[in-house]
């Protein structure tokens, strides 16, 4: 399970770190940052990498902070978290998801944590699955509403989710552009 889901993790970390540093105001600040270096360094390499790999490393670590991603299993056993994997043949990771609370202290709102499916059974129904049963595990637990943030850079599932009834309601971002997209859906 920590595999299929930090493998996921990576895969959209990496395209929303390359999203985040091609756009135009962010490549004109490294520009910047980049000339004004060159004054200081003897170095063309230096000052032209220097900005870029510590960008890279600051989005990482940023993106890292969340408290989950240490230890799936004991994060989401606890209070009214859960986390469930979808098994294939009976030792075949498929995916997972996961649930929690809404940590906005919106009441009767869940949100959908950590969705991801293994390469291998992308596009195969997998990902609708998992929704599906998180949503009926969400109306069990009395939720009303799910929301869920995910990258821009995530077409797929950007796709799955509005195919499955979420809406887009808002969004967070940077330097004015959108990088993570939230979408709720009433249950």
């Amino acid at each position: 399970t920590l595999l299929v889901s930090k493998d996921g993790f990576k895969d959209t970390e990496n395209r929303l770190i390359l999203y985040v540093l091609t756009r135009p105001l962010a490549l004109l600040l490294l520009a910047v940052v980049s000339s004004g270096l060159r004054f200081l360094l003897n170095s063309f390499v230096a000052a032209l990498l220097g900005p870029v790999l510590l960008t890279i490393l600051a989005l990482k670590l940023l993106l890292r902070r969340s408290p989950d991603l240490g230890c799936l299993g004991a994060y989401y056993r606890s209070g009214q978290r859960g986390l469930w994997v979808a098994v294939y043949d009976g030792d075949d990771v498929c995916g997972c998801v996961a649930l929690q609370p809404c940590p906005r202290g919106v009441t009767r709102t869940a949100e959908l944590r950590r969705l991801a499916v293994s390469r291998w059974y992308r596009r195969s129904g997998v990902g609708r699955c998992l929704v599906a049963f998180l949503e009926a595990q969400a109306r069990a637990q009395g939720y009303e509403r799910v929301v869920l943030y995910t990258a821009v850079v995530t077409k797929a599932a950007i796709s799955l989710f509005e195919s499955s009834g979420y809406r887009p309601t808002g969004g967070r971002s940077w330097l004015g552009y959108t990088i993570l997209q939230e979408f709720s859906k009433e249950l």
